[in-house]
């Protein structure tokens, strides 16, 4: 089912943008690894993508008959202007903020205006929009803000940054200081993402897959990888996303070229393994009744995190052709849009190593209950690359904690191999009937497979 939902999602995405397949169309068919077609639902990336949110459904409005209707409170778009990139943080005032580039759909160089770009700050009343312009921060192309230990703003345009102590600004311009530390760097310092350390400091990835460090996310990056950590495949990778929850970091870099995204988990920042399966394609942009909206590019992934740091939300840069074929006062342009995400459950070991057995807490959240809403026959757990494909341990026992469920497995049943850092949980929800998953971070060293 799961294999010809894929094929299904291909055909009907080549099929409408068929028309704009040449030369110069920016597509190219990746090759995905046989072994992925045995991949159960909920295990990869691209699963957790839910309907979009938004009610203003309509069709008298720019773009390719295959994105319209759309919902056009959904994220940010206007006539006027074409945006792109940025990120979305929420302020004191409750509202929401997005900082993303912008110029003019009129420009004379069409979407090809995007080097002369300007970061617009937007407010929206929801994390989905609608977003609309305050103010321009100034110069600069694919912003992503992020704020610091001492509530310091900072948004970062490729080869500057913007600083400030409110949302609103004033904004001052500067610029990074980076020390390969006798390292080559990795295709350049340009579209960067960054993460919060859990002493306090700063990760950071390159465009082309280098691991860089800061004290304070304005002090000296300093790059502490050899190579880059993206996929060891083909493919022109750009667009990187970096974040990280209480469990682990996470990376989804974006081949543009095959339009489709690898997703990476990390322990510690520096060694990251490589989870099968799309992250995204185009395909994703779904609405509550299944239409969806056909959008030929889907770039500049960024992430809303909730309080427990998890991904709730996805926002792209979209357009709905050739970038090349958006030309000035033209029906084409681009936009950002926001898909929500599963956030997934909340987990925690109790005991990793007890006489063979693992329990592990699934902890209740406002309207969630695990006893009530997990179907605990189609529970699996252990290592994230054996649960992907179906394997991995089924619970021995349960009881109930308060309103958290508390399920013990058989270690060895759990597949767990000394690169495991982090376990992973799929089960169906007994109310929407989706599969959602979980991660918890494993004690070290990793509980063996034979104990």
């Amino acid at each position: 089912m799961k294999k010809r939902f894929l094929k299904q999602q291909l055909l009907i995405t080549s099929l409408v943008l068929l028309p704009l397949v040449g030369a110069h169309s920016q597509i190219t068919e990746r090759q995905r690894p046989a072994r992925w077609d045995s991949l159960v639902v909920g295990a990869r990336f691209m699963d957790r993508f839910m309907p979009m949110e938004g009610c203003d459904l309509r069709s008298d409005v720019w773009g390719a008959d295959s994105v319209r209707p759309r919902l056009v409170d959904n994220g940010i778009e206007d006539a006027r202007w074409s945006y792109w990139g940025g990120n979305i943080v929420q302020g004191e005032d409750g509202l929401w903020h997005q900082f993303v580039a912008a110029w003019p759909e009129g420009a004379r160089k069409g979407h090809m205006e995007w080097s002369r770009s300007w970061v617009i700050h937007a407010v929206g009343p929801t994390m989905h929009g609608p977003f609309r312009p305050r103010d321009v921060v100034g110069r600069g192309h694919n912003p992503e803000i992020y704020q610091t230990a001492d509530s310091t703003w900072v948004v970062y345009v490729i080869d500057g940054r913007y600083t400030s102590k409110s949302l609103d600004g004033p904004w001052e311009y500067g610029k990074y200081d980076f020390d390969p530390q006798g390292k080559p760097v990795i295709e350049g310092l340009s579209n960067l993402s960054f993460a919060r350390r859990p002493d306090g400091g700063w990760l950071m990835v390159c465009r082309g897959g280098g691991i860089w460090m800061s004290d304070d996310g304005l002090s000296t990056w300093k790059q502490v990888s050899d190579g880059s950590v993206y996929p060891r495949v083909e493919g022109r990778f750009e667009d990187p996303v970096l974040w990280r929850d209480s469990v682990q970091y996470h990376l989804i870099v974006n081949d543009w070229l095959g339009r489709i995204a690898y997703y990476l988990r990390s322990g510690d920042g520096l060694q990251w393994t490589v989870d099968d399966g799309e992250a995204y394609m185009p395909g994703i942009a779904l609405h509550k009744d299944g239409v969806q909206e056909h959008w030929f590019k889907y770039e500049r992934m960024r992430i809303v995190q909730d309080s427990e740091g998890r991904a709730v939300q996805a926002n792209f840069a979209v357009i709905d052709t050739i970038k090349w074929e958006d030309k000035p006062f033209d029906r084409h342009s681009s936009k950002n849009i926001c898909i929500p995400l599963d956030p997934g459950l909340l987990l925690a070991l109790e005991n990793a190593r007890t006489k063979g057995k693992i329990a592990l807490r699934i902890r209740a959240e406002e309207g969630f209950l695990p006893q009530r809403d997990l179907d605990l026959t189609t529970l699996r757990f252990g290592s994230p690359h054996v649960v992907d494909y179906g394997g991995g341990a089924s619970h021995l026992s349960s009881h109930i904690d308060g309103d958290d469920l508390i399920l013990t497995f058989r270690t060895k049943d759990a597949g767990f191999t000394d690169a495991d850092f982090a376990a992973k949980l799929l089960v169906r929800r007994c109310d929407n009937g989706r599969t959602t998953f979980g991660f918890v971070r494993m004690p070290s060293p990793t509980p063996s497979l034979t104990k």
